[in-house]
């Protein structure tokens, strides 16, 4: 991909080969090594500043401490928000092998309050009756 640095009356530009990974991250592009020594850079991580030769001029890449508190941040916030997704992918395998191993039926529920056994048909009581909570409110 062709990478320019600098303003329309002084800059550089020069063809880089990236790697794309296969993993997510927060950062769209990261120069190496090879980056700068294409482009003859000298980096001074303390400044948070590129220098590198131009046509008419030294070219200077900066940023500020803000911004990279701020990209510190996003980072970190998207690597919990990662984290937290794959804990969460875990959990409902976990939840969803174990649903589907416990045998649930309609002859196996005993119901946890009282109840109160109400006939569906009154002239023949031994049939079929209804379950009904005796403990349900009014409203």
């Amino acid at each position: 991909m062709p990478v320019c640095f600098g303003t329309p009356s002084n800059y550089r530009k020069e063809v880089l080969t990236f790697e794309v990974v296969g993993f997510k991250g927060t950062y769209h592009t990261i120069l190496g090594q090879p980056s700068y020594a294409k482009f003859m850079v000298v980096p001074n991580y303390t400044y948070l500043k590129l220098k590198m030769p131009g046509p008419n001029s030294v070219i200077t890449v900066e940023s500020t401490y803000e911004h990279a508190y701020d990209c510190d941040v996003k980072c970190i916030e998207y690597v919990k928000a990662l984290v937290e997704a794959e804990t969460l992918i875990v959990d409902l395998d976990r939840l969803g092998s174990e649903a589907l191993d416990s045998k649930c039926c309609a002859e196996t529920f005993e119901p946890t309050e009282a109840v109160k056994l109400v006939p569906v048909d009154p002239i023949y009581p031994d049939d079929r009756a209804l379950r009904i909570n005796t403990t349900l409110d009014i409203k």
